[in-house]
């Protein structure tokens, strides 16, 4: 697919890990006053003239490979653009971002993410793509999609690709212990009896998965089972304390032995219960397989579809969280439009990235995706659950990562036994109240 090679990108740009930071919105707000696109939308493109472009994402070693062998497909037919190439890890990638937005210094092209486009698009911090549509192309992307990176129907950014929610399987360690696989798709109470199969079986080497009542996701999910969805379209919280405590009450008995226990969990962090072969299944996005792979050593995984409480509930969504934007402030919007539709529409990228940045949102650049091995297993696993695609959500509500870190913490400490449901239904209002109110 593509070489590996010694890295030319600006790796001293990594940053230590840190806390995730809400986008200080107060700041945005002032800097939107000066973030005019640098270039006039009506300008012609000169091929000939030479500029340079910085460009930045989150991620590990492999996908930096990617991203350089991406670099040289596009210089090859355009040579005049240099791409100025940087990327850390994800935490430090927005604390990174809301510094440059407050001093008006955003990349030119940046790897996005819809959880944060209320957040810059709203102050005026991202390119309106929908200006420069002799650049980029979004007649190859379905209308569901495009909807991911649009707020008030301005286009301020486009999917790489997109996931589904998905029940992840270690088939070898189900061989071992001498259970089934979870056929996917069942009631949560059957999802709970097949975990603690696996858990008996074992005797506890084991655990037939982990308390899915942390993620937030799961939440969600049962919410648009029964109709509803985790904000509303006014930026609201689409649930009350009644819900989210019998939520969270429904993980009791997988907390209580069934699932692995959480001291167990924070002692191999950040590698997973699945990751760390402790764990027999795990709900996460479908394109986390290539990580699960590496952290397994290429285990037999398997993917099935997750529990409901509906059979004919439409609560899965294509989501499509992982996006590139342009900064409005850039010099460069022609070269940067370019870049950024080479990098979401060109079959060169389908090849080099597979389904690494999610299953390709756009029909270019999947048709010059091999789907092969673990590419082709996240494809079959989308197409299975095809019937069971729904709208996608309201755009994410600012602070949404901040509202998910959240719930992810008390679900932790509810399987430390640290705190109650009740308190951690208090705290969580408590909380989510303050990061909506900005």
């Amino acid at each position: 697919m593509f070489h590996s090679r010694t890295s030319r990108l600006a790796r001293t740009t990594r940053l230590g890990l840190g806390t995730m930071a809400l986008v200080a919105v107060g700041a945005l707000a002032l800097t939107s006053c000066s973030s005019g696109a640098g270039g006039d939308t009506g300008s012609e493109y000169d091929p000939d003239e030479k500029v340079t472009l910085t460009f930045t994402w989150w991620g590990n070693d492999d996908r930096a490979a990617r991203y350089e062998a991406l670099i040289d497909a596009f210089n090859e037919e355009h040579p005049n653009i240099t791409i100025e190439g940087s990327f850390t890890d994800f935490p430090s990638y927005w604390e990174k971002r809301q510094t440059e937005a407050a001093g008006n210094g955003l990349p030119d092209v940046w790897q996005f993410s819809d959880t944060y486009l209320r957040q810059y698009g709203q102050p005026g911090l991202l390119l309106d793509l929908g200006e420069y549509g002799d650049y980029v192309d979004t007649s190859t992307f379905d209308e569901a999609l495009l909807g991911t990176g649009q707020l008030e129907g301005t286009q301020y950014s486009l999917p790489t690709g997109y996931s589904a929610w998905a029940m992840f399987q270690n088939d070898d360690l189900l061989g071992q212990v001498g259970v089934e696989p979870y056929a996917g798709g069942t009631s949560y109470e059957d999802y709970d009896e097949w975990m603690t199969s696996v858990t008996e079986a074992s005797g506890g080497t084991v655990f037939g998965g982990t308390d899915y009542t942390q993620r937030i996701q799961n939440f969600e999910l049962l919410l648009r089972q029964e109709g509803g969805n985790l904000f509303t379209d006014e930026g609201e919280l689409g649930f009350d304390e009644d819900q989210l405590r019998e939520f969270w009450e429904s993980g009791a008995p997988v907390r209580d032995g069934v699932g692995i226990p959480q001291s167990k969990l924070e002692e191999i962090t950040p590698t997973s219960g699945l990751g760390a072969k402790l764990t027999a299944s795990e709900m996460t996005w479908s394109n986390f397989l290539g990580g699960y792979l590496a952290e397994t050593g290429n285990a037999n995984l398997s993917m099935v579809a997750p529990p409901t409480s509906d059979d004919g509930a439409k609560d899965l969504y294509r989501q499509a969280g992982l996006q590139m934007a342009v900064s409005a402030s850039t010099k460069h919007p022609e070269a940067a439009a370019i870049f950024l539709d080479f990098a979401v529409n060109s079959p060169e990228a389908g090849e080099i990235f597979g389904t690494s940045l999610g299953f390709p949102a756009s029909s270019s650049k999947l048709e010059g995706a091999k789907l092969e091995g673990p590419d082709k297993l996240v494809a079959d696993y989308i197409e299975s659950v095809s019937d069971r695609i729904g709208d996608a959500p309201p755009v994410p509500v600012v602070g949404y990562g901040s509202i998910e870190q959240t719930f992810w913490d008390l679900g932790k400490s509810l399987g430390l036994g640290a705190i109650t449901v009740d308190d951690a239904v208090t705290q969580f209002f408590d909380e989510a109240e303050v990061i909506l109110a900005g």
